[in-house]
């Protein structure tokens, strides 16, 4: 093994060790910042006695669970009901690999390896685990597999609300996973590159996607609330319907294993939001950040990323207990007769867009942006408000209520 490929293996387990530990606190940081945000909404304290503020309550509920008696249905399935948290809660880790966090870090030094030997020289760090080239598409592929642990743990239960809460997981996540696909379309178009620090790269020369791809930022982010189980698309559980759903059996870590990979996917869904749609680690309104790398750059881009990734985690708990659960009918509805049939005819919008844009002569920067942007205004006007006729942004119903 050369010095290069020595010094490659250990930053990469450095930026492994650093990555899924934070990932780990933020899981549990989030579960305090959830209970405290809802506590908040509800007028009351919320958890405040262990630890400064309740900080560490989370910990204390981590001992709780690893204490806690183990259950076993009798008539389970008893390998699968074993591997089915497993499932859930791997992919959900593995997807924040391919996500870039900061810009590239200076390692522009010989440094002694004791466990090698020898020096070893690196060049500047990319702030990314794998910088994969299919790293969009790995995270679809990789998010997917979360379905088969919630559908596991329903049928290797052997018990009908487990049942059918994985039943309504395998119709809910598969649907919404159409129209995932389709919001990613859009990036692809403009960027022409399915890696994660290519359209950062992209955003730093023209404007955030969530202004130039308004439309597909907005049907994303509806599909990753539909994907992370999440109210109003708690389908799974209906804790009211269903008493817990798909790991109504599950107890101790096993029961947690699920939430921790809940709260998991709400982390790497906001950090690939403010990546494909808020320009990743980039800062606004200046190129600073795109020179020539240094520590200060990285830490200053790094605090931009995680401001970015903590907004959409609050915009998730503040629906999560705003908006009541929608009915399951009306879940499949939106997904195939409503944001699917959108999407379609969006891209093609999109693809005449760039044609014309192209055909004149504009190359990719602000102007470019901008024209995209008011395409958008225009799709979005069109949808909301005119095609959809008040039903979906009211509330209102074509059929009237009989006396």
């Amino acid at each position: 093994m050369t010095p290069e490929m020595k010094g490659f293996v250990l930053l990469a387990v450095l930026k492994i060790l650093a990555v899924y530990s934070v990932m780990n606190v933020g899981v549990m940081m989030v579960i305090w910042a959830e209970r405290r945000v809802s506590a908040w909404k509800q007028d009351r304290l919320g958890p405040n006695r262990v630890g400064p503020q309740g900080l560490l309550q989370s910990v204390a509920d981590g001992l709780k669970n690893f204490m806690k008696e183990e259950t076993w249905p009798t008539e389970a399935n008893k390998p699968l009901f074993l591997l089915a948290p497993l499932l859930s809660f791997v992919p959900a880790m593995l997807t924040v690999a391919v996500i870039p966090f900061a810009a590239p870090l200076p390692v522009n030094f010989d440094f002694a390896v004791p466990v090698l030997g020898q020096f070893v020289h690196a060049g500047p760090m990319p702030m990314i685990i794998a910088d994969v080239p299919i790293g969009l598409l790995f995270i679809v592929a990789i998010s997917s597999l979360s379905v088969y642990g919630i559908v596991l743990a329903g049928w290797s239960s052997n018990n009908k609300y487990s049942l059918l809460g994985g039943l309504r997981a395998s119709a809910q996540m598969v649907s919404y996973e159409v129209a995932l696909g389709f919001s990613f379309v859009g990036v692809l178009m403009l960027v022409g590159n399915v890696s994660l620090p290519e359209i950062v790269a992209h955003q730093q020369s023209s404007v955030w996607f969530v202004f130039a791809l308004m439309v597909s930022f907005i049907f994303f982010f509806v599909s990753t609330l539909a994907e992370t189980n999440r109210l109003p698309f708690d389908m799974p559980e209906s804790e009211s319907e269903l008493v817990a759903g798909y790991h109504t059996e599950y107890s101790s870590m096993k029961f947690s294993m699920f939430f921790i990979a809940e709260y998991a996917h709400i982390i790497t869904g906001s950090a690939l939001m403010a990546t494909m749609f808020l320009g990743g680690w980039d800062l606004p309104f200046t190129s600073w950040d795109s020179g020539e790398p240094s520590v200060l750059k990285s830490l200053i881009t790094l605090g931009a990323f995680s401001l970015k990734t903590l907004f959409f985690i609050y915009v998730f708990i503040w629906i999560r207990w705003t908006l009541p659960r929608f009915r399951f009918d009306q879940v499949m509805q939106l997904g195939w007769k409503f944001m699917l049939p959108v999407l379609l005819a969006y891209i093609l919008v999109l693809g005449a867009t760039v044609l014309i844009l192209d055909s004149m002569g504009w190359s990719t920067g602000l102007r470019y942006g901008l024209a995209l942007f008011g395409m958008n205004l225009a799709v979005a006007y069109a949808v909301f408000f005119l095609l959809d006729n008040s039903r979906l942004m009211s509330g209102r119903s074509r059929s009237k209520v009989r006396a």
